[in-house]
């Protein structure tokens, strides 16, 4: 299976863990040989209530069974596409009431970037340095990494970038600007939190250049910062909210939202201005819909941050100079690249599941389930350090 794994299946990295998999419930992931990993990674911040939650699978099979894919987006009125999108709306604050779902957080990123274009007239695109939103040639049009970007060169033009949580950068954004692009918390960079009311003053500068504001609440969303997404912890509200991972409960998706005049400039002129064959698919909506319902209407957005307390009184080590994030969106910052690999791979082979940021090489990922218990977490970090003593220079 390893060796038709890496020929016939397009590879990603030199070097992929490769893990075979049997079958994968709650915390745990287990290979074929029946040994046990704990999950710390949660298919990197999608799988929000764990694997295969009763209500997600259940909601999948019964949806199949009446119906899956029957007509492109937006076309046929499919109830758990509504339901779905008016659930989430009741949870979001104004204007934020109207959403268009896709198939994956890339996918939502070009929608809210064309949206944007179309709502102002405008072409400029301000992103951050170190960002990312995904790796369509929109989206890696606006990441902060050149080197993860000259390879795929000519991308789209008119984007310019600025330094999270740096004000004086924020003068770059004038009446020429159709949008800012920011993650809530800076993933791949190494979960950098907005500092000294940094959104509320992107959000004011916004406000005077007529710039709309589009948040990436990709990873931060349903409920892993202990809210329903981070941009609730900060004071301000966006013009396009784009989210993704999580809202699935582990299967495919992604949506932007926005208010509905906004999103009725994609409707007309042209028509099909944003159009997807997919998005919005009964199945996928279903599985959706039973997540946000499980994350709004159980103590699981306030248990993470009680969980988050737990992690940051475990992780107290000589070699971790700090633990960054929030909620169960964290990273242990490390001395060295070569440290954070050896935690990774060490606790691999200890039944621990962890994993890399992109850009940060220090860090350690640790995004578990919401619904990990306290066990769970005491175990996994045990694990951690135990190998942290097993590291020599």
């Amino acid at each position: 299976m390893k060796q038709d794994f890496l020929h016939y299946q397009a590879q990603t990295s030199p070097h992929p863990l490769a893990l075979e998999i049997s079958h994968a419930t709650g915390s745990y992931i287990y290979d074929t040989s029946g040994k046990a990993h704990l999950d710390f990674i949660a298919g990197v911040s999608a799988n929000t209530l764990g694997h295969s939650h009763p209500k997600v699978v259940n909601a999948v099979k019964e949806q199949a069974e009446s119906y899956m894919h029957v007509m492109v987006y937006g076309e046929f009125i499919q109830q758990p596409a509504v339901e779905l999108t008016k659930l989430l709306a009741s949870h979001l604050p104004d204007p934020l009431e109207t959403t268009y779902l896709v198939n994956s957080g890339t996918e939502a990123i070009e929608g809210a970037l064309k949206l944007a274009k179309r709502v102002t007239g405008r072409s400029e695109i301000i992103a951050a340095r170190d960002a990312y939103h995904g790796n369509t040639q929109g989206s890696m049009s606006v990441m902060g990494r050149e080197e993860r970007r000259q390879a795929f060169r000519p991308l789209i033009p008119g984007s310019r970038f600025i330094t999270f949580n740096r004000e004086k950068d924020l003068e770059k954004i004038t009446e020429k600007t159709a949008a800012v692009l920011l993650e809530t918390i800076q993933g791949g960079a190494g979960f950098i939190l907005p500092e000294n009311d940094y959104l509320l003053k992107v959000r004011e500068r916004c406000n005077k250049t007529g710039t709309l504001l589009i948040l990436d609440e990709i990873q931060p969303g349903f409920g892993r910062t202990g809210k329903l997404f981070g941009f609730e912890h900060f004071g301000m509200v966006p013009d396009i909210l784009v989210m993704g991972k999580g809202m699935g409960g582990g299967m495919p998706v992604g949506a932007f939202s926005a208010s509905t005049s906004m999103m009725e400039t994609l409707k007309d002129k042209p028509k099909l201005g944003h159009v997807t064959t997919f998005g919005g698919n009964p199945v996928i909506a279903s599985a959706c819909l039973a997540t946000l319902k499980e994350v709004t209407q159980t103590t699981l957005m306030e248990d993470t941050l009680k969980k988050e307390k737990l992690f940051r009184e475990l992780l107290v080590h000589p070699r971790i100079t700090e633990v960054r994030g929030k909620g169960l969106m964290l990273a242990i910052m490390t001395e060295s690249a070569e440290l954070a690999s050896h935690i990774i791979l060490r606790s691999l082979e200890k039944g621990l599941l962890l994993f890399w940021l992109l850009f940060e090489t220090k860090a350690v990922r640790i995004t578990p389930p919401l619904t990990i218990s306290e066990e769970e977490i005491r175990k996994g970090c045990a694990t951690i350090l135990e190998v942290l003593d097993q590291w020599h220079d």
